[in-house]
């Protein structure tokens, strides 16, 4: 019955949008690279200690626990206490477990045993129960004063020993890390415990779903707290995101502002540290062997020799994350590197005045010192660019100042140089080294190794290549090309107009080579300037390779550079690069940065077409099939205008001073905004998606209604259908309160979902009713619709003395249909809380705080009410053409505000409930 009311037009509408839709979901959770990690293994078998606490505290905190870890002789070692190496906790976040600490635990333990143990780290972690934090934030607040606790007991552990800490460093994933910077919030809390906090995969800026008003509240606290007290924060903080393999938290949420010149924040894609190079799914992030080494040499070089703690020197602090997470110089870390060195002794020293120069070293036995001079390329050339295949920490490029054609000292350049899988690179502009007179490039005695080391000067605008992106909506049916044809080791090709979320794009890399057999590599490097987010994609030439290129962060307005795909190229093969539009990708951004809002869009959806029965209702006596009234009445332009309209008015102040009068939250549009997450038509699209979500939805509940009653049919033939309707049947009271005492005592969530069943019960009852009546009795439809018509006109005003006809419970469950499908994405709603309040059961009886519990209370009188009326009974009420007009306005506001707030989306359905059950008494 639901399908034969749709057209084939809008049926094919919806296909089609669903067809959008799984493309936009497979870029998402498909359309990334494979899993790069290595797996981290343990050498010995893991020990996790639990470590006592205080009665008081395990009383207060009875799901929580911590646990000290270790393995094989060091775990034996230290279950005696106290203990002697430097701290660090390690927080789990939603649904985490405490085990995780093992992976970056047992590489700390192998790179102590390395150094014979001169310094090591002890690795705490927190139980937090694997609670579900990013659905429920009720507990977040607790978990903050729980970790207080935790590090104060762990520093007790170190008291009377020679250097004993006096603050801990901290590792949170996920939701850990937003905990984490919940202390400083606290009011007894020191910051000066805290000596370093490195956060993974965590979301700072927002909730990934904001499904309870909590989440929003303890985000805004933090928030606030380090915006307005900048100036006063001393914490040094990475933050590492998984980059596009990360799904659960896309690393535009892991981004921290620099609020001030005093904060000392990184962050960082893992797709761009140095030694890493990989992205990271939201698991992989905490075993990910090559993030984990990285962290762990950062935490070494950490280390003061004189306190045998990390370091208190924030200078340092930060040039170590830096060094190991921003740019490496494939040299050790060294707090004050020396600039000048020696270039004595016994070695060769070899001119070389062309512009391209290449030495392939093997089995050499002799040091040779190779100077370049500069002064007749300065006049010819801006740039010069050096590379070499050798992987090793020692410098290996220096400048001399008024040499002729060798100097005893010179300027390490080494500490300039870059980094990268397969070479060491460095880009020097002549024109900032004026005082240099040669570039020295060292080849040291090598035995049974091969590398080579390459250098060229060359002039930027030949290497800079201008590259303008294709158009947004292209769909990939025109391109843009660029061809490298100089034979250079080293391009840039800047992505003109590629500044935006929304934008992404396939590059393909076709190379020709020609001359050596050898495998040669070659590599390509997103670079973007306004955030740490590179990426690298290694090629074996000649070949083709595909990259795609999209962004996690926009632009902001203040920065002016473009984004570079740098390409470490071989001078023996010519490139060809052509650019085009992907729009499968571009639905998996709007997926990625606004897929969290289609609940919102989906209710709005519902409500206009809940709206248009009850008009029809009023105006035609009857219901019109939901299918029906939903292309009718859904339209993006009934919603839009008005919250563009309004997000227009906010920008002059007499409205802003008059909407905060009236306090009105803010628009969700404006937060959108200042996160430059406003796609171009990306309402439009939502609205579009919701819509076809809100079709399927309903088609799948009006299934499960005729399925369902099929199936009682089957168990239970019931009686005939009611020949008097009671609004207020005996039982009716009953079973609210005992719902109400639930939500009361138990979780809010819990009742709305058993009294939604109730509602759908009953709704069953009355299909099951209806098709035992057509059964036995068929009828015309369109002679027993005039006779309802016409007895419409002299029906009684008391509701209990009112009859139900075959088309008058037609027409409800029509109208049953619909509520039932906007109930269930209310219960979907609330269901975080529920799961969360039984997976917590055995500790906690009552949820507290409970963010169902008010909407519970006003919820379940209206749909144990709605679940006695029939259309019958309210298509004479008074109220009816009131609360005809309520949805639309409401649909607004589920998108105006709800988009971004998912939990004040059902307090919007709400209200033309509460209306409609109204409706059976006046």
């Amino acid at each position: 019955m639901f399908l034969h009311s749709v057209n084939l037009c809008n049926l094919a509408f919806y296909v089609f949008m669903v067809l959008l839709a799984t493309l936009g979901l497979w870029d998402v959770f498909f359309g990334f690279e494979e899993n790069k990690c290595s797996m981290s293994y343990m050498f010995e078998y893991p020990e996790y200690q639990k470590i006592e606490l205080p009665k008081k505290l395990t009383k207060r905190y009875p799901a929580y626990e911590l646990y000290l870890y270790g393995e094989g002789s060091y775990a034996e070692e230290h279950k005696i206490l106290p203990l002697t190496g430097i701290p660090v906790l390690f927080l789990p976040g939603n649904a985490g477990s405490y085990k995780q600490v093992r992976s970056i635990g047992s590489i700390a333990l192998r790179k102590a045993e390395d150094i014979d143990f001169k310094y090591h780290f002890d690795f705490f972690s927190v139980n937090f129960n694997e609670e579900l934090v990013a659905l429920y934030g009720g507990s977040l607040q607790k978990q903050t004063k729980f970790v207080h606790e935790c590090i104060k007991a762990i520093l007790k552990l170190y008291k009377g020993q020679e250097f004993a800490p006096t603050s801990v460093a901290i590792i949170g994933h996920s939701m850990g890390g937003l905990v984490a910077r919940a202390l400083l919030t606290l009011k007894n809390f020191k910051q000066d415990l805290i000596n370093l906090l490195v956060t993974q995969a965590t979301p700072h800026v927002a909730p990934v779903m904001p499904l309870d008003r909590f989440i929003t509240e303890f985000y805004m606290t933090v928030n606030n707290y380090w915006i307005l007290n900048a100036q006063h924060i001393n914490l040094t903080t990475l933050s590492v995101a998984g980059g596009f393999r990360d799904y659960q938290v896309r690393s535009g949420l892991t981004f921290l502002p620099k609020l001030s010149h005093h904060t000392s924040a990184l962050s960082v894609v893992s797709s761009a540290v140095p030694k890493t190079w990989v992205s990271t799914d939201h698991l992989s992030i905490v075993w990910c062997k090559q993030l984990q080494l990285t962290t762990i040499r950062a935490f070494f070089d950490l280390i003061d020799a004189d306190t045998k703690q990390i370091t208190q020197k924030y200078k340092k602090k930060l040039s170590v994350l830096t060094h190991h997470f921003i740019r490496h110089p494939a040299k050790h870390f060294e707090e004050s590197p020396s600039i000048i060195a020696d270039l004595t002794g016994t070695s060769m020293w070899v001119p070389v005045k062309v512009s391209r120069w290449t030495y392939v070293a093997y089995n050499e036995s002799d040091k040779i010192y190779f100077t370049f001079p500069l002064a007749n390329h300065r006049k010819i050339y801006s740039h010069v660019y050096c590379q070499s295949t050798m992987l090793d920490s020692n410098s290996w490029i220096f400048g001399c100042v008024n040499s002729t054609s060798m100097c005893r000292q010179g300027v390490d350049l080494s500490w300039k140089a870059e980094l990268l899988p397969t070479i060491k690179s460095l880009t020097l502009r002549l024109q900032d080294y004026p005082y240099l007179s040669h570039i020295v490039v060292f080849v040291p005695s090598v035995h049974g190794s091969k590398f080579v080391v390459d250098c060229e000067f060359f002039k930027k605008e030949l290497r800079s290549i201008p590259l303008p992106v294709t158009h947004l909506f292209s769909f990939g049916l025109s391109s843009r090309k660029a061809i490298l044809n100089a034979n250079g080791l080293y391009y840039t090709l800047e992505l003109q107009n590629f500044a935006q979320i929304y934008q992404a794009f396939k590059v393909n890399v076709v190379s020709k080579c020609s001359g050596s057999k050898e495998e040669i590599t070659s590599i390509y490097k997103l670079h973007v300037p306004w955030s740490y987010e590179d990426s690298l994609t290694i090629a074996q030439v000649p070949s083709s390779t595909e990259i795609s290129l999209k962004l996690h962060v926009a632009q902001p307005d203040n920065v002016s550079h473009v984004a570079l795909l740098k390409m470490y190229t071989s001078s023996e093969c010519q490139y060809e690069v052509t650019i085009k539009t992907s729009f499968p990708q571009i639905l998996g951004q709007v997926v990625r940065f606004h897929g969290g809002a289609l609940p919102a869009y989906v209710v709005s959806s519902i409500l206009l077409a809940y709206g248009g029965q009850l008009y029809s209702l009023f105006s035609t006596g009857y219901c019109i099939e939901y299918s029906t009234i939903l292309d009718k009445e859904a339209k993006p332009y009934k919603v839009d205008p008005f919250v563009i309209m309004t997000k227009f008015l906010l920008g002059y102040k007499w409205f802003k001073d008059l909407w905060d009068a009236v306090l009105l939250p803010e628009l969700d549009a404006i937060f959108l905004t200042s996160q430059s997450m406003c796609f171009p038509l990306v309402s439009l699209i939502l609205f579009l998606f919701g819509t076809c979500t809100a079709y399927w939805t309903g088609l799948l509940s009006s299934t499960c209604v005729q399925l369902l009653s099929s199936l009682w049919l089957a168990l239970k033939r019931p009686a005939e259908l009611p020949k008097d309707i009671k609004v207020i049947s005996p039982d009716l009271p009953i079973m609210i309160v005992a719902f109400l005492i639930v939500s009361w005592t138990t979780c809010g969530a819990l009742a709305i979902l058993l009294s939604y069943l109730y509602y759908v019960f009953k709704v069953v009852h009355l299909q099951a009713s209806l098709m035992t009546f057509r059964n036995n009795q068929p009828v015309n439809p369109k002679h027993s619709r005039r006779s309802e018509k016409k007895s419409n006109h002299h029906k009684d005003s008391s509701v209990q003395s009112l009859r139900l006809s075959a088309n008058d419970a037609e027409d409800s469950l029509r109208m049953h249909g619909t509520v039932i499908n906007l109930l269930a994405w209310v219960v979907l709603l609330s269901m975080p809380s529920l799961i969360y309040w039984l997976k917590n059961l055995r500790y906690y009886f009552k949820l507290n705080p409970d963010p169902c519990k008010p909407l519970a209370f006003l919820l379940i009188p209206a749909m144990a009410i709605l679940g006695n009326t029939h259309t019958v009974s309210v298509k004479s009420s008074k109220l009816l053409k009131t609360a005809s007009q309520f949805p639309l306005p409401l649909a607004v506001g589920v998108i105006a505000f709800g988009s971004t707030h998912l939990y004040r989306v059902p307090c919007f359905v709400i209200i033309p409930l509460l209306f409609h059950a109204l409706c059976n008494f006046m």
